[in-house]
C-alpha cells in the first residue's frame, strides 16, 4: 500500500490555483522508528518518554531529528493498515510522542486499508480525531482500498490501473495539497514558517 502511494506521490505534479506541487517525502513507518537504531528507540513504543518531556536538548539525538522533519513539514499522509477495528497501536505511540506544537496549522490525509471489505474505514475515523487534536487537520476525502492484495501487488502495483477503489487517492491528493498551500500561506502570513 505504501509504496502504491509513494509511487503516486512521486510521479504526481499537480497544479492549485497559481502553484505548482510537487512531493518532497519523508516516511516513518513504526517498525523502523521503534526498531534497533531506530529514531524512537529510547522510548519504546510504549511511549514511556515523549519528547516533549525532555528538557531543552536533551531528547535523544534521533529523536530530535525526527522531530525536527515533523515540524517542518507542510502536511502529513497517514498510510494505516486497520488493527483490531481501530488505529495501530504502534502509530499512534508514534505520533504521540511528539505534541501538537509540532503538527499544528497543517492538513493532513488519511489513507486505509484491509484485508477485508470495509478498507480500513474504521482506523480511519478513529485517525479523524486523533489527527484534529494534534492540530493536523485531516481533509474530508478519505482513501480506503478494501481487499488490498486483490487490487495492489506487493510492489504497490494495480492489478487493474482502472480499479475503481486506485480512483480515490487522486482527489484526496487534491484536497490535500489545496489545504497544503492555504495553511502554508497563512502561517506565512502570520509569521509562523513554512517549507513550500
Amino acid at each position: 500500500m505504501l509504496k502504491w502511494v509513494l509511487k503516486t506521490l512521486n510521479e504526481r505534479t499537480a497544479v492549485c490555483g497559481t502553484d505548482s506541487v510537487k512531493h518532497d517525502v519523508t516516511v516513518y513507518d513504526p517498525i523502523e522508528v521503534f526498531g534497533d537504531d531506530g529514531a524512537l528507540e529510547s522510548s519504546g513504543a510504549q511511549l514511556s518518554k515523549p519528547h516533549f518531556y525532555h528538557a531543552s536538548d536533551t531528547a535523544p539525538a534521533a529523536m530530535e531529528a525526527m522531530r525536527n522533519v515533523l515540524k517542518a513539514a507542510d502536511g502529513y499522509i497517514v498510510v494505516s493498515a486497520e488493527y483490531n477495528h481501530s488505529i495501530p497501536p504502534a502509530l499512534s505511540s508514534m505520533m504521540g510522542h511528539f505534541g501538537g506544537s509540532n503538527y499544528a496549522c497543517k492538513p493532513s490525509a488519511i489513507v486505509t486499508y484491509s484485508p477485508g471489505p470495509w478498507g480500513g474505514a474504521r482506523a480511519a475515523m478513529a485517525l479523524r480525531p486523533m489527527l484534529s487534536e494534534l492540530g493536523c487537520l485531516p481533509v474530508s476525502k478519505l482513501c480506503g482500498i478494501p481487499s488490498v492484495a486483490e487490487i495492489l501487488s506487493a510492489e504497490g502495483e494495480p492489478v487493474d490501473a482502472e480499479h475503481r477503489m486506485l480512483k480515490q487517492l487522486p482527489g484526496l491528493l487534491s484536497q490535500y495539497e489545496w489545504m497544503a498551500i492555504a495553511m502554508a500561506n497563512q502561517r506565512a502570513a502570520a509569521g509562523m514558517p513554512s517549507n513550500l
